[in-house]
């Protein structure tokens, strides 16, 4: 066997790269292209924030790296996109289906685009990649997902991420190892899944978990909590990815248990700190208040928890951050609520066979 994989050709990796999109993440990917050996160009979508990116080498949601000078900076997508053999759109959630529409309008056919959003579409439900799927019909297109702050990526420190394409007849896409070695770098390791659906769940539902981490830091308690947060939320996750044919064993993986333990447990993370400014007392207004990125997690609450609704998945951590972001419920009710539910079963195969009334419910 290790004969026949030495004589193996190494896949090609695509030589031109089109990051659309120039918040952090999006130009963390473009500096790591540019690190593999890819020609890169990135799109930012204001006139503006792009001349200033483009003659400064800074990018204000990604503070203190300097893009490389090889990068080209525009907010023209048509010449982002034109020439391009790889697109990686890197948008928030709820406009990803907008820009992707822009860029199928502009891209060549039969280029793959590579999904680097995270999220769950407010109202349909769908995920990032059945939303690429609808507005570019037919075209190749993949997932990456996994535990990484942009700043430590762009900084090349070492960062291991998951890309995933649906399964062929003979077993993984080999569009996937092509991304892989188009990504990878000495620091930047992907690794190759064919369980999108489950790469995605993850990646969606981690957001919501660490708000909720963050509320329970922002009242002050200590480490008990959050890993309870965690592995309870854990199973939400795969109780989901169940639910959409996705696996268990990949939200067990980088793109579920690796985000969520990262997303859960620094402050480097918008959603954590974003909950803490709610436990320590903040108004929703005033925790997102200054904040130059996207707290997906705060659309995502409502997103992910009326899947779970349609889907008949219980998710109850899910369900009262959502409960917590309407105003419905304070966080001192939803913790208690939450401690004192019927006490149930683990694993989750035993827990229909057991309902137990809390005694301090």
């Amino acid at each position: 066997m290790a004969d026949e994989r030495a004589g193996e050709a190494a896949p090609l990796p695509f030589g031109t790269v089109a990051v659309v999109g120039g918040g952090a993440w999006g130009t963390a990917l473009a500096m790591v292209a540019e690190r593999a050996g890819r020609s890169v160009r990135l799109w930012i979508r204001e006139p503006e924030a792009a001349r200033a990116a483009a003659d400064s080498r800074r990018n204000p949601f990604l503070p203190g790296h300097v893009i490389p000078p090889a990068i080209a900076i525009t907010s023209r997508l048509d010449a982002v996109l034109h020439g391009a053999d790889l697109a990686l759109l890197v948008i928030p959630s709820q406009f990803l289906r907008r820009v992707a529409a822009e860029v199928e309008r502009q891209l060549a056919p039969g280029v793959p685009v590579l999904v680097c959003s995270k999220g769950i579409e407010a109202g349909t439900g769908a995920l990032m990649t059945a939303v690429v799927a609808a507005e570019m019909p037919g075209r190749p297109h993949a997932v990456l997902s996994g535990p990484s702050f942009a700043d430590e990526a762009a900084a090349g420190q070492p960062t291991a991420v998951t890309i995933a394409v649906p399964p062929t007849a003979g077993g993984i896409d080999p569009l996937a190892a092509r991304l892989a070695v188009t990504m990878g770098t000495a620091t930047f390791r992907p690794y190759v899944s064919d369980d999108p659906a489950g790469v995605e769940v993850g990646g969606a539902v981690k957001n919501v978990l660490a708000i909720a981490c963050g509320m329970a830091a922002g009242r002050g308690y200590g480490s008990n909590p959050r890993a309870a947060l965690i592995a309870r939320g854990l199973a939400e996750m795969q109780r989901l990815a169940d639910a959409l044919g996705g696996r268990r064993d990949t939200v067990s993986g980088l793109a579920g248990v690796g985000d969520l333990t990262l997303t859960c447990s620094s402050e480097q993370s918008r959603n954590f700190s974003f909950g803490k400014a709610l436990g320590g007392g903040l108004s929703i207004e005033a925790a997102l208040a200054g904040r130059t990125a996207v707290v997906e997690g705060w659309a995502n609450a409502r997103s992910v928890t009326e899947l779970a609704d349609r889907l008949g998945v219980d998710m109850p951590i899910c369900a009262t951050v959502k409960a917590i972001l309407d105003g419905g419920l304070s966080i001192e009710d939803a913790i208690h609520g939450l401690l004192t539910r019927p006490i149930t079963a683990e694993p989750w195969a035993l827990a229909a066979g057991v309902q137990v009334p809390h005694p301090a419910g």
